[in-house]
């Protein structure tokens, strides 16, 4: 049984979103969360890599029509942008450090907000918000239909006090792969230091 802050294995993941992708399973019982190595360990300023036991930051943008995350060394840092989506302070683990570690929960809400009239994003703001819900972050209120005959949940942030709505859109076999990739460079870093 999974509890809150458990990670799932590669194998596990896959097992998950075969199980997601199976016709007549319902997703919304099935809260994702992913263990995989993040981003490229480099800064994007210096390009000079980073070593173990580093500190840098991240950065969430939306930069034209994709949400992009840059990783700065400290020397590098310039601070945060004013038009991100959120930033945060991590550290890259040491050998003997081996689970990632989200991006803080305000990061998550920014992006899961911002995606909220992009359709082209759907799928990928539907696992979004399964996994803010299996973090406890959202809360689910309600479903219903929409215009078009689509679910749609309806869920709760107590930390905000805002009410969103997530249209049920599961992704396809092809699309499973890609979102599971765009989710971990996006989100996924180290333990703060």
């Amino acid at each position: 049984m999974w509890k809150v802050g458990d990670f799932l294995t590669i194998r596990e993941l896959w097992s998950v979103l075969v199980l997601l992708l199976s016709p007549g399973t319902c997703a919304v019982n099935m809260l994702l969360e992913y263990e995989v190595k993040s981003g490229s360990r480099c800064c994007c300023v210096t390009q000079n890599a980073l070593k173990p036991g580093d500190v840098f930051f991240s950065v969430l943008e939306l930069q034209g029509d994709k949400f992009l995350r840059h990783d700065y060394c400290v020397e590098a840092w310039p601070g945060p942008p004013e038009d991100c989506l959120g930033w945060w302070r991590s550290r890259v683990p040491t050998g003997d450090e081996t689970k990632p570690k989200l991006a803080p929960a305000d990061v998550m809400l920014n992006l899961f907000a911002a995606l909220a009239e992009r359709t082209e994003d759907l799928e990928f703001r539907y696992l979004l918000g399964l996994l803010l819900l299996r973090r406890r972050v959202l809360r689910r209120d309600d479903s219903k239909q929409d215009d078009a005959g689509r679910e749609v949940l309806v869920l709760h942030c107590r930390r905000r006090d805002e009410q969103y709505e997530l249209v049920v859109a599961e992704p396809d076999a092809e699309q499973a792969k890609q979102l599971q990739q765009r989710m971990i460079d996006l989100l996924y870093g180290n333990d703060s230091p």
